[in-house]
């Protein structure tokens, strides 16, 4: 028993250093730090905040009106025997996989915290429902990084295809998610909202998760500068270079793949300029699948105490970096992807990747609105074939 005040001494003294040089940074390049954030800023306002706020309402929406429930009754046969789950998770993993990080993981939370999934449940669905949306991996990625929407349409459909792999992996090596452990059984029947009540209570949670999230990425656009700047990164990347060059990653490879493990959209604008589009293709997928350390921390935020385990969402997380990045390297070598008709920008990956500010907030409500018509007139459909009377009211 001796050792553990050692171990927490050595913890406190490794925090205290970190602290003095993260200070010592912010003295010695105050300018650096302050275009760090500013950079972070801007991204917050012209992309973030446009094209997440909409569907944190959504996804909000989606559980307080009790439509998560009521389309889960549909889906059961399809949730279950796939990925170990109720049907009401569906709703967690088509917004994931559209809405983009973190809505899945704010969606799967909902269900969580409403009794609509057990712990269990809610920890799996996080391992495999909190995935890039379609805007940032066609218009950024695609059209931004390797100048082909086709690029673009294949990292997507290989992320989606990576995402529901590991979902369906958890299913086969844990079972059921719903059956064991203390938090199995029958659930407590939901009580859904007014609109009224469950619209200005989904803004206002939409709202603290922006700021949360915000708060991230400025924060980690400005840790990223002062490490390039202060010269960590490039030292970093040359250890790194030396323990992964039997694998044969060289120095810029290896700082590409530090960047983005500390965060998505750095990590991904690394792979922009010159070279095979294959390997870069590969380090991209691999990217998108870890998602960063910065949105780690946002879903850690949006978790905060509700007791779940991030050691599945974790897990999840890194299964995904592997899956996308073997199935993309499977893809470049079966697909001719250096060709000259996949270096060539179609009309829609310039779209997105020219979009305006205004127009990515009208996009981004008109998608969510249109899904969430979609889900009403699903669920209402299937309670007319099937009325269950639990109490429960839409409106």
């Amino acid at each position: 028993m001796a050792h553990r005040p050692e171990r927490g001494w050595g913890r406190d003294v490794g925090t205290a250093v970190g602290l003095l040089c993260a200070a010592a940074a912010l003295m010695a390049c105050p300018a650096q730090a302050m275009e760090g954030a500013r950079s972070g800023l801007a991204l917050c306002g012209e992309v973030i905040i446009p094209s997440l706020f909409p569907f944190f309402i959504l996804s909000s929406l989606v559980v307080e009106l009790g439509l998560a429930g009521q389309l889960g009754r549909a889906l059961e046969p399809v949730m279950g025997p796939l990925f170990g789950l109720n049907g009401a998770c569906a709703s967690a993993v088509a917004l994931g996989l559209i809405g983009g990080y973190p809505v899945g993981a704010k969606t799967a939370l909902g269900l969580y915290e409403n009794g609509l999934c057990t712990r269990r449940e809610a920890e799996r669905l996080l391992a495999f429902c909190n995935n890039s949306g379609p805007a940032f991996v066609l218009g950024v990625v695609g059209a931004g990084i390797f100048s082909s929407a086709r690029v673009g349409l294949l990292l997507y459909g290989l992320h989606i295809l990576s995402a529901l792999c590991v979902g369906a992996a958890f299913r086969l090596v844990c079972g059921r998610a719903d059956q064991g452990g203390g938090h199995a059984g029958r659930r407590p029947v939901f009580q859904a909202r007014h609109l009224t009540a469950a619209f200005t209570e989904s803004v206002k949670q939409s709202l603290q998760a922006m700021l949360n999230i915000c708060a991230f990425v400025v924060c980690f656009n400005v840790i990223l500068r002062l490490l390039t700047v202060t010269g960590v990164l490039t030292g970093a990347g040359r250890l790194l270079r030396v323990l992964l060059g039997p694998l044969g990653m060289d120095g810029v490879w290896a700082q590409r793949l530090l960047t983005g493990a500390l965060e998505i959209s750095s990590g991904v604008w690394t792979l922009s300029g010159g070279g095979a589009a294959g390997p870069r293709m590969v380090m991209a997928s691999l990217i998108l699948g870890w998602a960063g350390l910065s949105v780690h921390c946002q879903v850690l935020s949006l978790l905060g105490g509700s007791g779940l385990s991030t050691r599945p969402y974790l897990l999840g997380k890194g299964l995904h970096a592997l899956c996308a990045a073997g199935f993309t390297a499977a893809a470049v070598s079966l697909l001719p992807v250096e060709q000259p008709a996949w270096s060539a920008v179609t009309g829609g990956g310039a779209f997105l990747l020219s979009v305006e500010p205004g127009s990515l907030w009208m996009c981004s409500i008109g998608t969510a609105g249109g899904i969430f018509l979609l889900l009403f007139l699903l669920s209402a459909g299937k309670t007319r074939k099937k009325p269950v009377h639990t109490g429960e009211s839409v409106l």
